[in-house]
């Protein structure tokens, strides 16, 4: 079993700033990529942001230059800063783990229970 909890989601008002945090747990062989994703209501859920363990990382247009991703290999977190919050940023978060099981096995994904992040105008 994989477990992945997140904290850090809440109330901002445009321009505040809020810091995403995700901890991975339990039965990893080995982690590939960690990320974030959001859905606003009636929308499809869309990266915002992925660090993988090689590589550079990967942000959504709509947030380069406001959003930082980071991550500790050690304890298997990834944390999302989120600066100059605008309303259209409001949506449920979901971190996402992208990783082996056991040494032979596929890659999987795991995800979050979701955060939810509200930025008023």
């Amino acid at each position: 079993q994989v477990q992945l909890v997140e904290s850090g989601g809440g109330l901002v008002q445009a321009g505040g700033s809020l810091r995403l945090s995700c901890a991975v747990s339990g039965s990893i062989f080995s982690m590939n990529a960690m990320g974030w994703y959001r859905q606003a209501p009636g929308k499809q859920r869309d990266i915002v942001a992925s660090v993988p363990t090689l590589g550079s990382t990967n942000y959504a247009d709509s947030v380069k230059g406001r959003f930082t991703i980071s991550r500790d290999f050690a304890k298997n977190t990834v944390y999302l800063q989120m600066n100059s919050l605008k309303p259209e940023d409001t949506a449920v978060y979901y971190c996402n783990a992208n990783l082996r099981v056991r040494r032979a096995s596929q890659l999987y994904d795991f995800w979050g229970q979701g955060t939810q992040v509200t930025v008023s105008s």
